[in-house]
């Protein structure tokens, strides 16, 4: 029994020690409330990996003509789509009770709460995953998508010093358009082209595309700037820089990518009883112009 206590009280000091060696670790690098989700961070990044394992497997059961004709390159651009599609809903879901949350409206701009922090682990390990992917396969993604992966990953990282946990809930509502975009692309592929079932998806994807990233993140933007202005001289110069340029830079692409949706989707709308067949994948394209909804479907945020 003696012996069994030792080991116990051994365990419990060097997990302290542990924590407190990543405390100072993270709060060195000025992010130290990722002490205490680490480990959801790197969960959610397994997750990714796994769920593509899991479309590997069940996408030929579901779709077995569809799937089985693609090339590896599409069958991974399916299996991307698919993490995509999954974290987009899970994000939305466990985004919207942070804009409920009365820790962080009564600071939004420094708040932290720590079911934010979770739901902040989720979306750095969806980006991390994302990250690693467009590196691995940079070749055929192009160095793009590797910048766009790691530049999210870095935005929400910050919410860890903690910074804009509010806001970050805010923005992360842009996700609710993927899944439609998802389903657009995967239309395509299950030869579903200019179906009614895709004209109906597209105008919930136009319509949520409008509402939540035109709509509702420009006015968040200006939400943002109102927090940020009053406490503008508690934030760092390279915090001001890095969230400015991306909020002027995000807003901008999605005005852009709505008139390139909206051309995309008409596309689909059948002509004398024909649609317009897709464009190439992405992945074919990549060098010589690729068409819009393949990169959002494979790259939203």
């Amino acid at each position: 029994m003696a012996n069994l206590n030792l080991l116990t009280k051994t365990s419990i000091i060097k997990k302290k020690m542990s924590a407190g060696w990543l405390e100072s670790f993270f709060t060195a690098v000025g992010l130290q409330k990722l002490t205490y989700h680490w480990q959801a961070l790197l969960f959610a990044t397994l997750a990714c990996n796994f769920t593509v394992g899991f479309s590997r497997i069940i996408s030929p059961i579901l779709f077995p003509k569809s799937y089985k004709q693609l090339s590896d390159r599409k069958r991974l651009s399916w299996d991307i789509h698919v993490v995509s599609l999954v974290h987009s809903v899970a994000i939305t879901a466990l985004s919207v009770p942070l804009l409920l949350d009365e820790t962080l409206q009564k600071d939004k701009v420094f708040g932290y709460d720590e079911y934010a922090g979770n739901v902040y682990a989720i979306a750095c390990g969806y980006f991390l995953w994302d990250s690693l992917v467009s590196l691995y396969y940079v070749k055929q993604f192009g160095v793009g998508f590797l910048v766009h992966g790691a530049s999210c990953f870095g935005v929400y990282l910050f919410a860890y010093r903690p910074f804009l946990n509010y806001y970050g809930a805010a923005f992360l509502m842009f996700e609710l358009s993927t899944p439609f975009l998802n389903l657009h692309w995967f239309m395509d592929k299950v030869g579903a082209t200019g179906s009614l079932l895709q004209m109906i998806n597209g105008v919930m994807l136009v319509s949520t595309f409008f509402f939540v990233r035109l709509v509702w993140g420009i006015y968040m933007s200006y939400q943002t700037l109102l927090s940020v202005l009053p406490v503008l001289d508690q934030v760092p110069l390279f915090l001001q820089v890095i969230y400015g340029g991306a909020n002027v830079v995000l807003n901008t692409l999605n005005v852009f990518w709505f008139f390139k949706m909206l051309n995309a989707v008409s596309r689909r709308i059948p002509k004398n009883g024909q649609p317009k067949p897709p464009k190439a994948d992405i992945k074919d394209t990549i060098s010589s112009g690729e068409s819009w909804e393949d990169i959002n479907g494979k790259k939203n945020d």
